[in-house]
């Protein structure tokens, strides 16, 4: 072969060889992963759990009737302040006067019959007195029966005065009854308050007042000067809520207002029970929530009952804590992630700690020469946009934080690209740990 043949074939491979290697290049950078990082930092975190409710006093009494009658007068209207033991309004009294009329008669009657049960008693007492002196004089004047006869008759004159006895108490206490029911065709604020509810108006029937029969209440008065803002939570974040949290209440009819409050109440029940949610929907599971009651402080005189609050209470803060961005967080199988290298020894020994757990974890993906490296991490609290570090991360680290889609296609040792932070992305909506 000629030496010019030779160079010529020298010169084309090494065209190809370098052709390759340009390809392989490309396709390397192709296969880079666009991410967007952010270092770990410390910063001041404030877990804060989200409820929505409404407001109401603190006391409120739901007046109601307890006997029937039409309302003859009506001394206060919707509004109104009232005072405890202030004349509300008048149900018709005239039979219940009547009654107390009977009642006093037969008080009276009772009485009368007490009176000759009395009479005839000492009668009988002195019969049988004149009895025993001409017995103790002659004994033929007396005989023995006639002596025991009268005894007998003190005895039973005795026990009907205490029968007529026992009936003056039967008619007394029929008295009282009877004056306790024309008592309560007049009815009293039970509170000082306001009237925030006037169910009914004059000339209107009221009825006996029961649990079932909403119809039975007449009105509400209500004791504003203190307000709670009631709000249902998940059943996930009760356990992280205590007596005594403070929280921050938004009410829809006064914009752009916060209210200040602390938690007085966690129920020790959901609003509605699991039994009733399934014997309602079959088997499919609802949600479960509970009722979390906050006292505001200084609220407004014109905040109302019933007005719609949503709430967000403080359950834990951090000051100058270790921190990453929420949708930095992944998890990741613990059996496809084969062989990874913990280059910090605080991730390794996490790792191992957690090999008898759970299958899934928990962890950030770092970035180090050009490649992604999943970190397990230990989480704790949760702001609004970043996760407390425990342990796995130092400050200085750089962890991807975006774009959502990239954090799910990343494996460990992925090449990636770091991209601008204002760059735009294609990101579709960020969940509070990605799967």
């Amino acid at each position: 072969m000629k030496r010019r043949t030779k160079i010529k074939l020298g010169v084309t491979a090494i065209v190809v060889v370098a052709g390759i290697a340009a390809m392989r290049a490309a396709g390397g950078n192709a296969a880079a992963v666009e991410v967007r990082v952010e270092p770990v930092a410390t910063r001041d975190l404030v877990a804060i759990v989200t409820g929505n409710g409404w407001v109401r006093p603190y006391r409120s009494v739901d007046v109601q009737a307890d006997i029937m009658g039409r309302i003859t007068d009506l001394w206060v209207a919707e509004g109104d302040s009232v005072s405890r033991g202030q004349l509300l309004l008048r149900i018709d009294p005239t039979q219940y006067e009547a009654a107390v009329a009977r009642s006093g008669a037969a008080v009276s009657e009772a009485l009368a019959r007490e009176a000759q049960a009395r009479a005839n008693l000492l009668q009988a007492e002195r019969a049988l007195e004149r009895a025993r002196l001409l017995a103790a004089r002659d004994s033929g004047l007396v005989s023995r029966q006639q002596l025991e006869e009268a005894e007998t008759q003190v005895l039973i004159h005795r026990e009907l005065l205490k029968a007529a006895g026992h009936g003056v108490d039967q008619a007394r206490a029929a008295l009282r009854e009877a004056e306790n029911q024309l008592a309560k065709t007049t009815i009293r604020s039970p509170i000082d308050g306001v009237v925030t509810r006037l169910n009914v108006e004059v000339g209107e029937t009221a009825i006996v007042g029961t649990m079932n029969n909403p119809g039975s209440l007449l009105l509400t008065v209500s004791d504003l000067s203190t307000m709670e803002a009631v709000v249902r939570v998940d059943e996930t974040d009760v356990p992280s809520i205590s007596l005594g949290d403070s929280a921050t209440v938004e009410l829809d009819a006064f914009p752009r207002q916060k209210f200040r409050g602390w938690v007085t109440e966690i129920a020790h029940s959901s609003v509605r029970p699991p039994q009733s949610t399934t014997a309602t929907t079959g088997s499919q599971l609802q949600a479960v929530d509970f009722e979390v009651v906050i006292r505001l402080i200084d609220p407004p005189p014109q905040l109302r009952p019933d007005l719609s609050a949503t709430a967000e209470i403080v359950t834990a803060t951090r000051p100058n804590a270790l921190a990453i961005p929420i949708i930095a967080l992944t998890v990741r199988d613990r059996a496809a992630l084969e062989a990874v290298t913990h280059e910090d020894p605080a991730a390794s020994a996490l790792a191992a700690d957690a090999a008898d757990g759970p299958q899934d974890v928990e962890g950030v993906f770092t970035v180090r020469d050009g490649k992604a490296h999943f970190t397990p991490v230990e989480i704790g609290i949760a702001g609004k946009e970043h996760f407390e570090v425990l342990s796995g991360l130092v400050a200085g680290d750089s962890v991807v934080a975006g774009p959502y889609e990239a954090i799910r296609r990343l494996d460990d040792g992925t090449p990636v690209r770091i991209i601008p932070s204002g760059t735009n992305a294609t990101r579709t909506s960020t969940p509070e740990r990605n799967p």
